[in-house]
């Protein structure tokens, strides 16, 4: 069902970072930084995939996402629900449910055998393609599954995401480079807010993690292992 329901940008960022802390999917650590898939180190990590265990708050996450799309894209802006494999399966089966859209998803590479697609699912030319994954950092990995898209003779000029790192300022100029524009539900700057708000992590922690959001690369030149 289409939410009805359209609570400003501000009070979704807000909720969506609080529901974040509330599962645990928000982890800082000033004393012993993450590794990222980058292989930099970073005080903060999150794990958009733990909110498909909580039915109340992903339902509600989904509404949010689909309720921003909508607003912002248009409420007959798209055709098809594509989700980036894959961690954005589950959340394009959702929101596709809720725009009552067709489904689809997106390989990383080619399957390797039978007809080595990298969609997997119906897809048309000239269909009108939203691509859902659960966070993006800087940008980079969503130009690959755009591409696979249009491939096919379909548009994709919008990417929806949960969490939205909102560190780096190149993310946004890469993706409108490649024609795409982000739909985001909050960043690390809400988390923070919500994390101080809540007294979540202790004073020093949160004083390294905002040390790290104000100059990320900064922070990771310093802090390589």
């Amino acid at each position: 069902m289409i939410p009805t329901s359209y609570p400003p940008a501000e009070e979704i960022a807000r909720l969506t970072a609080r529901m974040l802390l509330e599962i645990k999917a928000v982890h800082f650590n000033a004393h012993e930084p993450f590794t990222l898939a980058s292989g930099l180190p970073s005080p903060t990590y999150i794990d958009c995939r733990k909110l498909i265990s909580y039915p109340r708050i992903r339902s509600t996450l989904m509404d949010f996402l689909t309720i921003t799309v909508m607003r912002n894209a248009g409420f007959e802006a798209f055709d098809n629900i594509a989700g980036g494999e894959t961690a954005g399966i589950p959340f394009a089966a959702f929101v596709a449910e809720r725009m009552a859209l067709p489904m689809t998803y997106v390989r990383k590479k080619p399957k390797g055998y039978g007809r080595n697609a990298r969609i997997e699912g119906a897809m048309s030319e000239g269909e009108r393609v939203l691509l859902v994954e659960d966070l993006t950092t800087d940008g980079g990995s969503k130009l690959s599954f755009v591409d696979a898209i249009r491939e096919t003779g379909a548009t994709c000029g919008h990417t929806a995401v949960i969490f939205y790192y909102g560190i780096f300022p190149e993310t946004e100029k890469t993706l409108g480079d490649h024609g795409v524009q982000l739909h985001s539900l909050c960043t690390w700057w809400d988390v923070l807010a919500e994390a101080k708000a809540q007294n979540a992590f202790d004073a020093e922690t949160l004083a390294e993690v905002e040390s790290f959001l104000n100059d990320p690369r900064a922070w990771q030149e310093a802090n390589k292992s």
